[in-house]
């Protein structure tokens, strides 16, 4: 048997025979396949087909030779393609990066140190540490374990937990309900017990969004309504025009009005949204979540590491009724019996692992609170206390206990149990007290001294366990009873710096923030007060209780916004209740948190101290477990909501005066021909459609998107207000194009066209100037946007003024034309503006 696991040598021989320890391989992306799909969408299908179609009736005889045109067609739908693909490809890249950041890990010994991996490079010979909360990367054997639960639903059904002993087997998939536990794993991948019963099994794949569902069925509608204009101007074109220009008109209307292109564009906002999100220590687990977060108006958040540092150090004990400040550089007597007591209880009940880095430091892994307590003690203690004592048994914390019990077995002095927790809780399963080194019976004034300088530590913000031990004779019966109080000890864990600016951004942008901690309530209170957190009072899980659902409400109502010393079972509650009225987002990191972050709007675990199962039961992972990621990712889904409006707002108003323009011109202006050819349909499309509306995907957040109230979780995407917007600023374009086209006919149809082309192009400049105006964004604040309108007006004006010109059917334009193109614009800006004013004051928003 292995007892010091696998070197790093012989576990990457492993992995390559035995492969990744996964169910299912994921299909890698492939380029050639995402680039092809690009020319077998319906639309482009019907482009191709058309252009055949044109060449073939140019064959014919007496017709003129369309081969121009068809050439320039199938080298536009070339160019869309690649454009598509390299949008697709780019989301592609991101998601599946954000995937495998999202990939579990698990703990295993490697060169005889303890390390974190990917759950995927676990192979068999590794010896994995598993802990409460742990996701079970492998099957495996167990060697070493201490009550350890597992719940192995996933295989059986049967959602109880299951106790577990040496040389039993865990489970890949099943987790950690209580416990911990070393496993010699055995089997990976599809040779596990989980991979042979579900070879079919697949990886949780993200949803559609809400938005592209609701862009789906608005495409459906467009497409109906633009293939019926099409139809129309086909039917009026064929008495007008010959057969072939009526019909490229008609089918080059219907791709470029049709916004196909609209889901793909969301998803590459999500997408890089959700890597802005990363950047800023964001794990976005589910794409679809990552506009949910902009409509989230509750938070309710944890304390610990969260509102705090999450860096405790002890700076006070209390025993033998007086109070000592630590200090590091003033050990501890040997004759101060009690003293030493406590620090002994901190130092070996506790599960931190100590790693010695190659550069000869030190670093300790597991929770703060134990880190500290091992830190303390080892400073205060003259000698290493701990190596005189072995663990035989272990009673693990969780919140509905509150407290840690562990039995070890002295050098000398046989068994002995130490035992850490909640004061207050801990200090009823004392009868004796430690004096002065001596054991005393634990009389009620003695009891309520101690309660006293509970709170009066909690007062001072500083967080306190309580400490207690016993000698026995049996390592497993009644640990934890006729214990013997030792002391105090209190640790300080102070606000993260930026906490109260991110407490104050969030009132402002109209979040109600909830701190739920299972921390002392006088305690929760002063960092509340610290942090600028108000509350009318503070709510314990006893009287939570007690209370009925309307006085549950009555209290959230009358502004408590502080609950404490509750457990998951409280949260889940207080979470059900704001759930029926608000967009909730909750802060979890143990197992039983799994619930509440799934049944959230928004669950949010902690990437530091959190454990496996609310990570993967989260939608969003805070890499450091600072509240002010969460308002830094509010601020990001309120971002991705509005830029995903913006090029829906500038794209919709852009096709709408491309279809407008040409059905009015064919129905009611009398011309020899349509007024714009297919080729330059298809050329303004790719020019307005492309870049320009992947730009406005990635925009950064307006000045002031954290001074607005939160949006509605069921507001359309499209409300009345950007309804209004799209179809009058369209109108507006319309009308002003149209009347360009008038003034430069006289010149001739081919300057008319050019005009209205190179219209439509800066009118794209205009709908971004109006809806910057919106914003009081500057343009150079998207380099990416500045630079695609750049793009775009230069590959007009090089097709404008080269030779190429004649195969677009343009014309160079002179000082006239420019002086037509420069009133339209100046017009157009400013009707635009009134506008838009007029709406946002005249229009409700929903």
């Amino acid at each position: 048997m292995e007892t010091r696991g696998l070197t790093h040598i012989e576990a990457t021989k492993r992995l390559a025979t035995f492969g990744r320890n996964s169910i299912t391989q994921e299909e890698k992306l492939n380029p050639l396949k995402l680039l092809l799909q690009q020319f077998t969408s319906p639309l482009m299908l019907i482009l191709i087909a058309a252009a055949i179609i044109s060449l073939a009736i140019g064959l014919l005889p007496g017709q003129a030779s369309n081969i121009t045109d068809t050439v320039l067609i199938l080298a536009i739908v070339f160019i869309s393609g690649i454009f598509g693909f390299a949008q697709d490809y780019r989301a592609e890249r991101t998601i599946e990066a954000l995937q495998q950041m999202a990939t579990p890990r698990a703990r295993v010994v490697r060169d005889g140190k303890e390390q974190e991996i990917y759950a995927h490079e676990v192979v068999p010979g590794d010896l994995m540490q598993i802990d409460s909360g742990d996701i079970i990367a492998a099957d495996g054997k167990i060697v070493a374990s201490f009550h350890l639960e597992a719940d192995e639903s996933v295989l059986t059904g049967e959602s109880h937990a299951v106790k577990k002993e040496i040389e039993d087997t865990v489970f890949m998939h099943s987790y950690v309900t209580a416990g911990n536990a070393e496993v010699l794993v055995t089997n990976t991948g599809m040779l596990t017990r989980i991979g042979k019963i579900a070879k079919g099994l697949q990886s949780i794949q993200d949803t559609k969004t809400s938005f592209q569902k609701e862009l789906a069925q608005l495409g459906k509608k467009l497409s109906l309504l633009t293939l019926f204009v099409a139809l129309f101007i086909a039917l009026v074109g064929f008495f007008k025009y010959d057969v072939n220009q009526a019909l490229m008109t008609a089918i080059s209307l219907a791709v470029a009005a049709i916004p196909e292109g609209l889901p793909a564009v969301v998803v590459l906002a999500l997408a890089a949204g959700a890597k802005v999100m990363f950047k800023k220590n964001a794990l976005i687990r589910r794409l679809s979540i990552a506009e949910s977060i902009g409509a989230v108006n509750v938070i309710c958040t944890d304390k610990t590491g969260t509102l705090t540092k999450n860096e405790m150090t002890v700076t006070a004990l209390f025993y033998d009724n007086k109070t000592q400040k630590v200090s590091s550089d003033k050990l501890v007597s040997a004759d101060d019996k009690t003293a030493r007591q406590l620090l002994v209880c901190g130092l070996v009940c506790n599960n931190i692992e100590t790693v010695h880095n190659e550069d000869g430091t030190t670093r300790y892994l597991g929770k703060q609170t134990e880190i500290a307590l091992h830190q303390t003690a080892r400073h205060l203690l003259a000698e290493v206390e701990s190596r005189h004592y072995f663990k035989v048994n272990e009673i693990p914390f969780n919140s509905e206990r509150k407290m840690m019990s562990v039995v070890v077995e002295h050098q000398d002095d046989g068994y002995f149990v130490y035992t850490k927790g909640a004061p207050e809780i801990l200090i009823n399963k004392c009868t004796g007290i430690l004096l002065n080194g001596e054991i005393k019976p634990l009389v009620p004034d003695q009891k309520q001294s101690i309660l006293n300088q509970n709170v009066a530590f909690a007062k001072e913000a500083l967080r306190v366990l309580g400490c207690a031990y016993k000698q026995t004779g049996s390592p497993d019966q009644n640990i934890e009873s006729e214990l013997v109080w030792i002391g105090l000890q209190a640790m300080i864990d102070p606000a993260r710096d930026e906490v109260t600016e991110a407490i104050q951004d969030c009132k402002t942008a109209g979040i109600w923030v909830i701190m739920i901690t299972g921390d002392n309530p006088i305690t929760a209170g002063a960092i509340a007060k610290n942090i600028g957190l108000e509350t009318t009072g503070t709510v314990e899980g006893t009287a939570l209780d007690n209370m009925d659902e309307a006085a549950l409400a009555k209290k959230l109502e009358s502004g408590v916004n502080v609950f404490a010393r509750t457990n998951p079972f409280h949260k889940l509650r207080i979470l059900e209740k704001l759930t029926k009225k608000y967009n909730v987002a909750m802060t979890g990191d143990g197992v039983n948190d799994a619930l509440a972050l799934k049944k959230a709007n928004v669950g949010i675990a902690m990437g530091n101290k959190g454990t496996e199962v609310a990570r993967q039961a989260s939608d969003i992972v805070l890499l450091d477990d600072n509240f002010s990621t969460i308002r830094d990712a509010l601020k990001q889904g309120r971002t991705i909501f509005n830029n995903i409006r913006k090029f829906i707002n500038y794209l919709l108003s852009c096709n709408l005066a491309e279809v407008g323009v040409i059905f009015i011109a064919t129905v009611a202006m009398k011309l020899d021909g349509p007024v714009l050819l297919a080729v330059q349909i298809l050329w303004i499309n790719l020019l307005t459609d492309g870049l320009v509306a992947l730009a406005l995907g990635v925009d950064p957040p307006a000045t002031d998107i954290m001074l607005k109230k939160p949006r509605k979780l069921n507001e359309p995407l499209i409300n009345k207000m950007l309804t209004w917007q799209i179809g009058g600023i369209g109108l507006v374009m319309t009308v002003i194009l149209l009347i360009a086209f008038q003034l430069a006919l006289p010149l001739g149809i081919d300057s008319a066209r050019t005009v209205l082309l190179t219209g439509f192009v800066l009118l794209e400049f205009v709908r971004i100037a109006v809806i910057r105006s919106e914003e009081t964004l500057g343009w150079l604040a998207n380099k990416w946007l500045a630079g695609a309108l750049l793009l775009s007006l230069l590959m007009h004006l090089t097709i404008v003024y080269s030779p190429i010109n004649t195969f677009f059917g343009l014309v160079p334009l002179a000082a006239y034309e420019w002086a037509v193109l420069a009133g339209s614009v100046f017009i157009a800006y400013w009707l635009a503006i009134l506008m838009t004013r007029f709406l946002t004051n005249k229009i409700p928003t929903s």
